[in-house]
């Protein structure tokens, strides 16, 4: 088993250390697994040690937030060169750009009435920028103490683990009541920069309700130097795994796998759930490394 896509607590929205990720893979038995933490490798090199102490291969990596004709692009860098003065540029710019989102997306909350401030954010979130979800997540559980009239449709239902998911979509979508301009990093650029940092370029959950790739787009990422395509993820249906399957033999592209796991904000995501994939994705990764 391998899992390429893994968040640890060095994501503003994730809970487990790296020490408990690898101490779960070695439990699972998995050969290989990366930590993708969102805009930060701030995971190394602690997870690279874990993992030779306990028998685990751990393959460096990152989840940067980029953007693509107006849709927001999830890129995962495997065998990314955490040390190298490119990656910290990314992440610099990138963190900047996501704190100034952040801001504006805490005003407008504050705007329509909920109780929320920048400072509490930043406390939940500290040193990274605070994410949509992670915003979310702090308004649910004041929500559940004071009974906020404004969130308390999100307490009930079946669904309530999804809530930080629900609010995301009902308030920061694009055009939502508090959503903003995007200010990622193009994917394009991104991709010219990548083969300074020795990684393998993989577009993450093609599928997922933002990003929709199509055809179209992987013609334009492949010219630029896209490498993989994250086809086995908790965000794919089996029809959506069929499609992108065949798409990345199309195309040339490596096909991994990752289950995009974070731990309570997605209890529906349970540690080594994902069971498509295997340790010939990895070598294939590995053969295409500049």
């Amino acid at each position: 088993m391998i899992d390429l896509h893994i968040h640890s607590n060095k994501s503003s929205d994730g809970d487990f250390t790296p020490f408990h990720i690898v101490k779960l893979a070695k439990e699972k038995k998995m050969k290989a697994i990366s930590i993708s933490d969102h805009d930060t490798v701030a995971a190394y090199p602690e997870a690279l040690h874990l993992g030779r102490e306990a028998g685990v291969e751990v393959i460096p990596s990152i989840e940067l937030t980029t953007i693509f004709e107006d849709r927001e692009f999830h890129l995962l860098l495997p065998f990314v060169d955490w040390k190298d003065k490119v990656v910290s540029h990314l992440v610099s710019e990138v963190t900047k750009r996501r704190m100034q989102e952040a801001q504006e997306r805490v005003k407008k909350l504050q705007e329509l009435g909920f109780d929320i401030t920048w400072e509490e954010v930043l406390a939940e979130s500290e040193p990274f920028p605070p994410l949509g979800v992670t915003i979310a997540q702090i308004l649910i559980r004041k929500a559940e103490k004071d009974d906020d009239s404004l969130l308390r449709r999100y307490l009930k239902g079946e669904n309530r683990f999804l809530t930080p998911y629900h609010f995301y979509k009902d308030y920061f979508m694009e055009g939502k009541p508090a959503s903003v301009p995007r200010r990622n990093l193009s994917i394009l650029d991104v991709l010219d920069r990548v083969p300074q940092t020795g990684a393998v370029p993989v577009l993450a959950h093609p599928g997922a309700y933002f990003q929709r790739v199509s055809k179209d787009d992987l013609i334009v990422l492949k010219e630029r130097g896209l490498k993989g395509l994250e086809v086995y993820t908790s965000y794919h249906s089996p029809d959506q795994e069929k499609l992108y399957e065949k798409m990345s033999e199309e195309f040339g592209l490596v096909p991994t796998a990752g289950s995009d796991f974070h731990g309570t904000i997605k209890p529906h995501i349970p540690f080594g759930s994902l069971k498509r994939g295997g340790y010939w994705m990895v070598e294939e990764l590995r053969k295409r490394r500049p």
